[in-house]
């Protein structure tokens, strides 16, 4: 949250085209007002049950991965699942398992790269240690579409293998013997945002089905598994990677969440949560983002995320705790070593905005003893506060940098990299990523002409506007909607996420009291203006914790239930702050 008007400012959703006029019968004046910001037009579209969802044989390639998968069942041929570091890539790889256990793989086992000595992807080094467990086939969860390298020299052993992603490829794809990914040119899949997850669930959906089809539950005596028991996983790897929640993926979110809920899931969740003190029965979808992910990704960032992945796949209650506060603990040393890396970033653009005027377009961070597995956090925590690009470097090795990048709206940050990659052959050594996230790696020789290179290119893709912080709004609130009825329909109306965002509202009010808690929040009561009402609110980590009693605000914020002893109260969320 941040209290500084010159760097953020709030502006009011505009109706998306159509949805103006569109009636939405049966739902408040307020989260009518709410879903036509988000182009809901239709009833239809807010169904979030399972025969809404798309049909997996929309994929392209869908035939291609499943015989594969088929002929490894049927031959009880080893299966090595190769996942990814993030939390996206630990839920993908347990649902694969889980998954291909339930349809009677007999040997079936998961490798994930240290990223600290492998890199990401399936790297000819990765395939060489996987090639001592001897594998029949390699399934890539979460990566692949990169790994040119990788899948020849498992061709070349003789692996054959299954690629399943879902980032943008390159020009050149990997010469497997199939690939999943809704983002392949050409695939009809309407769903380009599915997560990892994602795609690994509709995998196994479609090879449920072939087997289903070609007798393989009959012959086997073998009971067709209810892969809804898998939406729990879904739902986290797709809100935790920070996909848009199209449709689809709000189907599949919705669906995760009743699970956890209703305390269906795997026994990993409900220990994260609890850990996290969340009361799993009122799970929602930032829960997942902000308490679960976190805590998966610190495995990944810190040590392997094998620690991760056992945690999900742990079906005891007491081995799955024990596990899940192995995670909790590397979270904390990852906030203690993240707010150590923050500070120091603070003090170089200081210093930097000292000397010149302005920030540049794009900001380039590098010390030579920060954490490889904390820079994306960084970059993510100083786009948020600077509103531009934002790359953060760490040495991987005397010859190699890595770097995390974190972009705003509006510009591509996988594409900048790619223009600068082809106006400068070599200059960069490898990259891969989204719009909004992107790795890359580089010597440390090429850093300055890569900043001075990326300067160039954001030059001509920025305008002002994309560098402005801004808080879009859904308006002001009347006096009869701050209430907890009104919180209660927003909260159910759920799940918001990227791409559908949880409702931001914004009034004036005059300070009511004000106190610090915590050492970094505000605890404040505030009243509407021309309202006779007085509510309490909390900013986290405000920039400024000296606002008092009598001052004009306007404030951004969302309504919250606080739950507290088993009593309910309306509490507002507040995330930016304007003195008047």
């Amino acid at each position: 949250m941040n209290t500084e008007s010159n760097t953020r400012h709030i502006e009011q959703r505009n109706y998306h085209p159509g949805a103006a006029e569109s009636s939405l019968p049966g739902m408040s004046r307020l989260l009518q007002r709410v879903y036509r910001h988000r182009g809901i037009t239709d009833v239809k579209q807010l169904d979030t049950s399972l025969p809404a969802l798309l049909d997996p044989a929309l994929l392209s390639h869908m035939d291609a991965a499943t015989a594969l998968l088929e002929t490894a069942l049927r031959g009880q041929q080893r299966i090595l699942v190769v996942g990814d570091f993030d939390a996206d890539g630990a839920t993908r790889t347990a649902l694969c398992l889980r998954a291909l256990r339930a349809l009677g793989a007999g040997e079936v086992h998961y490798l994930v790269p240290n990223r600290f000595e492998y890199g990401y992807g399936l790297t000819p080094e990765i395939v060489a240690v996987a090639a001592q467990w001897k594998p029949d086939l390699i399934m890539t969860v979460d990566n692949g579409i990169a790994s040119i390298d990788g899948v020849a020299v498992a061709r070349e052993l003789g692996i054959e293998v299954l690629v399943t992603d879902h980032h943008l490829p390159g020009e050149q794809l990997p010469a497997a013997a199939a690939i999943v990914n809704p983002n392949l040119p050409g695939d009809p899949f309407p769903s380009k945002s599915l997560a990892g997850v994602g795609v690994a669930f509709y995998v196994m959906l479609a090879l449920r089905a072939r087997l289903r089809k070609y007798g393989w539950f009959k012959e086997s005596g073998r009971p067709e598994p209810n892969f809804a028991e898998l939406l729990d996983l879904v739902a986290l790897g797709t809100v935790a990677d920070v996909v848009p929640l199209d449709r689809n993926n709000r189907i599949l979110v919705a669906q995760g969440l009743k699970r956890i809920a209703a305390g269906r899931c795997v026994p990993g969740i409900l220990a994260l949560l609890k850990l996290a003190g969340r009361d799993h029965r009122h799970v929602v979808a930032s829960d997942l983002g902000f308490v679960v992910g976190p805590r998966l990704n610190a495995a990944g960032r810190l040590e392997d995320m094998s620690v991760g992945i056992e945690c999900l796949l742990r079906d005891d209650e007491d081995s799955a705790l024990a596990l899940a506060t192995q995670l909790d603990q590397l979270n904390r040393e990852r906030r203690d070593i993240e707010a150590d890396m923050k500070q120091e970033a603070a003090q170089i653009l200081e210093s930097l905005h000292n000397e010149q005027q302005d920030l540049p377009l794009g900001i380039c961070l590098y010390q030579a003893d920060w954490h490889q597995g904390v820079i994306g956090i960084l970059a993510a925590r100083v786009k948020e506060l600077w509103h531009r690009p934002v790359i953060v470097f760490a040495s991987s090795s005397e010859q190699e940098l890595k770097g995390s990048a974190r972009s705003v709206r509006g510009i591509h940050i996988r594409d900048v990299l790619d223009t600068v990659a082809s106006r400068h052959p070599g200059l960069i050594n490898k990259f891969g990523g989204h719009a909004m996230a992107a790795g890359l790696s580089l010597r440390p020789e090429n850093l300055d002409k890569f900043e001075q290179a990326l300067q160039e290119v954001l030059g001509q893709l920025v305008s002002p506007e994309q560098l402005q912080g801004i808080i879009e709004s859904d308006g002001a609130l009347r006096a009869e909607e701050f209430s907890l009825d009104s919180a209660r329909e927003l909260r159910e109306a759920s799940p918001w996420g990227q791409g559908f965002p949880e409702p931001v509202f914004d009034n004036e009010f005059e300070v009511v009291g004000s106190r610090v808690v915590g050492g970094h929040h505000l605890k404040l009561q505030l009243r509407p203006e021309g309202m006779g009402l007085c509510i309490d609110a909390i900013a986290f980590n405000p920039d400024d914790l000296s606002l008092g009693a009598g001052e004009r605000i306007r404030a951004a914020y969302k309504l919250d239930i606080n739950r507290f002893r088993g009593a309910t109260s309306l509490q507002l969320l507040v995330d930016h702050i304007q003195r008047i």
